[in-house]
């Protein structure tokens, strides 16, 4: 039970970590000081992991990646819309 509720939190935690920043984002428009480097390489790192959920058959490894993946592709791709602003 234990290692299943610090799972979850673990999950939700990571999965609704970027949100913030996204909303910043679309507001402001405000990109200057977010390295491309970083919403680039987490969604590579999440959609690696939602794949290797899908391998395995693990929906909350899978579950747990959606969120963090679209985050990160919106950010990757508002930092280059953005970035001459």
């Amino acid at each position: 039970m234990t290692e299943t509720t610090i799972g979850l939190v673990a999950g939700t935690l990571t999965s609704v970590a970027a949100i913030p920043q996204v909303i910043k984002t679309l507001k402001t428009h405000h990109v200057r000081d977010i390295s491309i480097w970083q919403p680039l390489l987490l969604s590579f790192g999440v959609a690696l992991w939602m794949i290797y959920g899908i391998l395995i058959g693990d929906v909350p490894i899978i579950i747990a990646n959606v969120t963090p993946l679209i985050c990160n592709v919106i950010l990757t791709g508002m930092k280059l819309r953005y970035n001459d602003e």
